[in-house]
Order: C-alpha cells, then structure tokens, then sequence
C-alpha cells in the first residue's frame, strides 16, 4: 500500500506541473534592466522563476550577478545568498 500511495503522489504532482512560460526578446531586457536597475539602487525584489513544472517566489536584494554560470545572487531577507538562473527567471518586481 505504501507504494501505491506514493505512486498517486507523484501522479497528481506531475498533474500540477506547468510548461515553462516563454518570454519575448523585450520580457527579457526589461527583466534585466529591473534586476540592474534594483542592483544599482540596493532596492528589494522580488523574483519569480520556474524550475522542475512550479514556479517559486524568493524576495531579497541583487547581491551579485554571475556573468559565467548566468545566475542571480539574491540576499534574502534571513540573510542567505540564493542562487537563482537566470533563463528560470519570470518576472521581477521591485518593491518599494
């Protein structure tokens, strides 16, 4: 039974997954310009990115962005670096 339980799990869980929402060439520059733009002025964000079919909130401020590896540095406001990719990013928000 344990395993049928588990199996139902998974089921509704792929269920819930979404297709990752695809930007136009003018979603992605404003994105950018928002995460340099709240980099600059030490704003807080909050950023919103896919990964795995769900899509994830994380609210902090841009403390590095890494031109190699195309990732976000967010310091978050428990004061932990998140690292979030760029490309899973969706949308920003600054907050005010």
């Amino acid at each position: 039974m344990p395993e049928h339980v588990k199996m139902l799990r998974e089921i509704e869980r792929d269920m819930m997954r979404m297709q990752k929402p695809l930007l136009d060439e003018y979603q992605i520059e404003e994105i950018e310009r928002q995460i340099c733009e709240a980099m600059e002025f030490a704003q807080s964000v909050k950023l919103t990115f896919w990964r795995d079919g769900f899509t994830y909130d994380e609210i902090g401020r841009v403390h590095y962005l890494e031109p190699i590896h195309k990732e976000v540095r967010l310091k978050t406001e428990l004061g932990t670096i998140s690292r979030i990719k760029f490309a899973g990013i969706i949308a920003v928000e600054v907050i005010e």
